[in-house]
């Protein structure tokens, strides 16, 4: 079996999910959890235990109370010690429920922590799993520079000395945010979205030529950094080359693929006199229109489309 690449401390969980420890604090520590995969053992507590995953943290809510509740003390502990002796690394109650005695010894016991918070289970869940996703997702570092753009996350790619660190000192001086500077760290957190961050050593720094680092949130402020974006577009800066054919319509739809997904992507050439902090506010704007539907390359192909067909009609009148 192979074994999983990543993992979360469960104390980070504990700590963003802002969950209370009820038993077992001083294992806490030592868990690290290793499955996106979130499950309410309702079946297992009936004694069904195929294909039970124990690396999945567990959920109880008030189906799994109240079942539990119709037993005897006797047949409570049993079914609970039976999941706790499984192995898993937590057990979550939801709605504040209060955890039976039976519960709280089998988990002293078995040194699986009980913790609780006051959501509902659905919500927690969800919660939950989406944290999961991004902790636990499939990872690449790509030398590059991510911003925010207008609401829309732009992974600047380029060879060093083109000038994308300088472009994105330009785009916060214009209102937007940075993300990641020299370094993206790049999480598939699902089947159709990436999310970039920078590592948390260099968070916040970006790298000036002839000035040297320089801590954007500190110069900024706090509304000129983000510490998580979507990645939407991806642009490639590059050196203009003179022979070089570059796309002047936009009607072909360039994409790149990361980690199995595709991105759309431009190609712009870099030379003197060109504003590339407009040039890539202009790219972010047009790129959210194209999701919205609204493509201008294909109308204007269009208009002159039919401004053709209308003149070779009056031609043949």
């Amino acid at each position: 079996m192979d074994m999983p690449l990543f993992s979360v401390d469960l104390r980070k969980i504990i700590n963003k999910q802002r969950l209370q420890i009820v038993t077992c604090e001083e294992v806490v520590d030592s868990i690290k959890i290793t499955n996106m995969d979130v499950n309410r053992p309702g079946l297992p507590l009936t004694g069904f235990f195929d294909y039970f995953d124990a690396s999945r943290i567990q959920v109880f809510g008030k189906m799994e109370s109240t079942y539990l509740e119709k037993l005897s003390p006797e047949e409570e502990f049993e079914k609970i010690d039976r999941l706790f002796s499984a192995g898993i690394p937590a057990l979550v109650i939801t709605r504040s429920l209060q955890p039976s005695e039976q519960m709280i010894r089998s988990s002293i016991e078995r040194k699986i922590p009980i913790l609780r918070t006051e959501e509902s289970t659905s919500r927690f869940m969800s919660a939950l799993i989406a944290m999961l996703n991004v902790e636990l997702g499939e990872r690449i570092t790509r030398h590059g520079v991510l911003v925010e753009v207008y609401g829309e996350g732009i992974l600047i790619l380029g060879e060093s000395g083109v000038g994308k660190s300088e472009t994105a000192i330009e785009l916060v001086k214009r209102g937007h945010r940075l993300v990641a500077d020299d370094a993206v760290e790049i999480k598939k957190v699902s089947e159709i979205t990436l999310v970039g961050s920078a590592p948390d050593i260099i968070k916040h720094f970006i790298e000036l030529r002839g000035i040297g680092i320089v801590d954007v949130k500190n110069i900024f402020g706090m509304g000129a950094v983000k510490d998580t974006e979507k990645i939407d577009m991806v642009i490639n800066l590059e050196q203009w080359q003179q022979h070089k054919k570059y796309d002047r319509l936009g009607l072909d739809n360039e994409t790149i693929e990361i980690l199995g997904i595709n991105l759309p992507a431009l190609t712009i050439p870099v030379r003197p006199g060109r504003n590339l902090a407009i040039i890539i506010e202009v790219a972010a704007m047009n790129n959210r229109q194209k999701r919205m539907g609204y493509n201008a390359a294909e109308e204007l192909n269009k208009r002159l489309t039919d401004d053709m067909e209308r003149r070779q009609n009056e031609s043949l009148n």
